[in-house]
């Protein structure tokens, strides 16, 4: 007790009253007092709230920016490996014979030796183009806010912000597609090639894979082909007008518009002269000299069939290491006279006739171009009509329909009757509004006449008139409208064009192709086309029976002026009911060639353009000349003896009017020349002659029944 006591409720180290029990429990523990708590607890402040706020809004913003990052890069190609391109070789085509078409090794061509440029040359490029190339990092701000406040004035894109860093990264790396993505890839890529490279050495890449139009890429292959030197011997203007034509290098083509590329390059010159590039002395003497430039580029208007090729040998030849050497399909000699026929036509009747456009491509028997003419005039539109353009091919799809129709059992000597007609709430009318009663399908055919072909497409089905004209090589959406039978759907040149070939090399079907083999220079094959298994897309009787009826088109219907003297012809004529289109594909044996004329704008309607006249004569002038020296051949044509179709052709009734029409005095509308009907002894169709002078309008089922009810020998040839 005394123990306990000694302490006397203190510690042990004698400190205080701490521990001690002596004046009862200890105070129960509170929380805060009243007073304490109604103070307010000391927050972050103004601005330390928005420097909280700021940090959380920087880190999404990161967090924002890496994700849009990954998104960007996440198909962005390898600079490291795709820059090893610089030493591609050249690509030299070839024709069938072996001769030079063209040679396309600029766009993966070492960098330009700028030291062996005149100073000029280079400073031409970047006074018009690049002005800050020198001071930017890959990019100008500045002009891309410029270029975007512009572009959104016009609603359109009217200015371009890229830098001359920019313009190699996107041709080196790039699509041209025009997406937000693809912009931030180039700009990613033109800071990677500034941190990788000198700005001497990017100016002088640019300078070898620039395109300056015509087929030109860089500036060594644009000396030569504008100006027939190299471009160490440009003179001050030549180097103006060829830094000009980096802005639109179709629009200010010297060889389309000279006025317009002298224009532009004066607008060069003035720049050149207020950032001290030249002197005032010598802008003077520049625009006093007069530019003189190649009028042809090598190629020529070959230069359509190349770009169309050019693709596909590109994914080919992937990284050679030596000169590539494309042995195509094309045949110079076809391919001259091909332009030449379609410019002179053009040239002597476009203006009247208002065809502002044509294009022309020949096929072998075995789908090899050997001639494509994608427009008048390469230098002044690189748009390729015969593999882009999609035009309504009137009655030149017709062949498709009566292909249906000869394999279901009918013959061209199948009676059918030309009178008015009724499917669902559409009309069809001929050209000139006439109806000539009973005719067998050769003289309905060689008339292209409408009523008749769409009758017999719905006979047959027009399923079934799409899965013919899907054998002989259509790809093009075929939608199985009432109007299909007479060719509202859209085919290009070379479809069309294509789907012809089997009725001359024996019925098989086609795929076109450009080029045959690829090797090296040193004989090395890279790559050679297989060909494929032969596939009929005809059987022999429709084959044969088809080709008679296509050569009466040529031999007395709506294409006499296509009539070759010394080998036979088939093809069809083709006119839009708006003469915006008009056609003839026509063919001998193993060879065939397309013809198309109108405009680019659907607005503007020639003046009453048949497939029979311009489109025609074209094919003929291209002929005349490609099949000289070249032994005839023929193509397949029923066995038995033909009779005269004019015997067959309509009833010699007085009421019913029969209209001889020169070939080259073609009627209004539709391209359905009548053949003049000509006095014969022999046998006549037995079908009744329906009373013409006040037709009434039937529907396509009566008239079916009134075929099928007609006697069997109506329907084949008199015996």
């Amino acid at each position: 007790m005394a123990g306990r006591g000694a302490g006397n409720g203190r510690n042990s180290n004698g400190g205080g009253r701490r521990g001690s029990y002596q004046d009862g429990p200890p105070p129960r523990r509170r929380g805060p007092s009243r007073s304490s708590a109604a103070r307010p607890r000391k927050g972050r402040g103004f601005f330390g709230t928005l420097f909280y706020w700021g940090a959380v809004m920087v880190l999404w913003m990161g967090v924002f920016a890496v994700g849009v990052f990954i998104w960007v890069a996440s198909d962005l190609p390898d600079p490291e490996a795709l820059w090893k391109k610089t030493d591609r070789p050249s690509i030299t085509y070839v024709d069938i014979r072996g001769q030079v078409v063209d040679r396309r090794g600029a766009p993966d061509s070492p960098p330009i030796d700028l030291k062996s440029l005149p100073s000029y040359v280079p400073q031409a490029v970047l006074a018009i183009e690049d002005r800050k190339f020198y001071r930017h990092w890959g990019f100008d701000f500045e002009g891309l806010a410029r270029a975007f406040y512009v572009n959104a004035r016009a609603g359109r894109v009217v200015q371009g912000g890229s830098t001359l860093t920019q313009q190699l990264a996107k041709n080196l790396f790039l699509s041209s597609e025009q997406s937000l993505k693809r912009k931030a890839q180039e700009l990613l890529l033109s800071v990677w090639l500034e941190s990788r490279f000198t700005k001497d050495e990017i100016l002088a890449l640019y300078l070898a894979r620039v395109y300056f139009g015509s087929g030109a890429y860089g500036i060594d292959e644009a000396a030569r082909r504008y100006f027939d030197k190299t471009p160490q011997n440009l003179t001050i203007s030549e180097a103006a007008l060829l830094a000009g034509l980096l802005k639109a290098p179709s629009r200010f083509n010297p060889v389309s518009s000279a006025q317009r590329a002298s224009d532009r390059a004066t607008v060069v010159l003035d720049v050149m002269e207020a950032q001290n590039v030249i002197t005032k002395e010598q802008r003077l003497q520049a625009v006093s000299q007069p530019l003189r430039f190649v009028p042809t580029s090598r190629g020529g208007g070959a230069a359509y069939f190349l770009d169309w090729i050019a693709g596909d040998v590109g994914s080919i030849v992937g990284e050679p290491e030596e000169d590539i050497i494309v042995e195509t399909t094309l045949d110079l000699s076809a391919q001259l006279n091909a332009e030449t026929a379609l410019a002179e036509e053009l040239s002597q009747n476009g203006k009247a006739m208002r065809m502002g456009q044509g294009a022309l491509v020949a096929f072998a028997g075995d789908g090899g171009v050997r001639a494509m003419v994608g427009g008048r005039n390469y230098q002044e539109s690189e748009f390729n009509r015969v593999t882009d353009a999609k035009r309504q091919p009137g009655s030149a799809f017709k062949p498709f329909v009566y292909l249906a129709a000869m394999e279901r059992g009918e013959t061209p000597y199948s009676v059918r009757v030309d009178a008015p007609i009724q499917v669902g709430e559409w009309a069809p009318q001929n050209y000139d509004g006439k109806f000539r009663g009973a005719m067998p399908l050769i003289s309905a055919f060689a008339r292209s006449i409408n009523t008749v072909a769409v009758g017999l497409g719905e006979e047959v089905g027009r399923d079934s008139v799409i899965r013919a004209a899907r054998r002989l090589g259509i790809r093009s959406r075929l939608d199985p409208q009432p109007t299909l039978a007479l060719g509202t759907e859209v085919l290009t040149p070379l479809e069309l064009t294509a789907a012809y070939v089997p009725f001359a090399n024996g019925g098989m079907a086609v795929t076109p192709y450009g080029f045959k083999r690829i090797r090296t220079r040193s004989g090395k094959i890279l790559w050679e086309r297989t060909p494929p298994s032969p596939r009929r897309a005809i059987e022999d009787g429709p084959l044969r029976n088809m080709n008679v009826m296509l050569a009466q088109v040529v031999s007395a219907g709506t294409a006499r002026t296509a009539q070759l003297s010394d080998r036979p012809v088939g093809g069809k004529t083709g006119t839009t009911s708006d003469y915006a289109d008009a056609w003839f594909i026509g063919f001998t044996g193993g060879y065939v060639a397309g013809v198309w004329v109108g405009n680019d704008d659907f607005t503007v309607k020639t003046n009453r353009v048949t497939g029979g006249s311009a489109p025609a004569r074209i094919w003929r002038a291209f002929m005349v000349p490609t099949m000289k020296g070249v032994a005839p051949r023929g193509f397949a044509l029923p066995l038995a003896p033909v009779p005269d179709p004019n015997a067959l052709a309509e009833p010699t009734d007085e009421n019913v009017e029969t209209l001889p029409v020169d070939p080259l005095d073609l009627p209004t509308g539709g391209d359905a020349m009548p053949v003049p009907a000509t006095p014969s002894t022999e046998a006549q169709p037995t079908a009744p002659t329906p009373t013409r002078t006040a037709p009434e309008t039937r529907s396509l089922d009566e008239i079916v029944k009134d075929v099928q009810a007609r006697p069997a020998e109506a329907s084949g040839p008199p015996r």
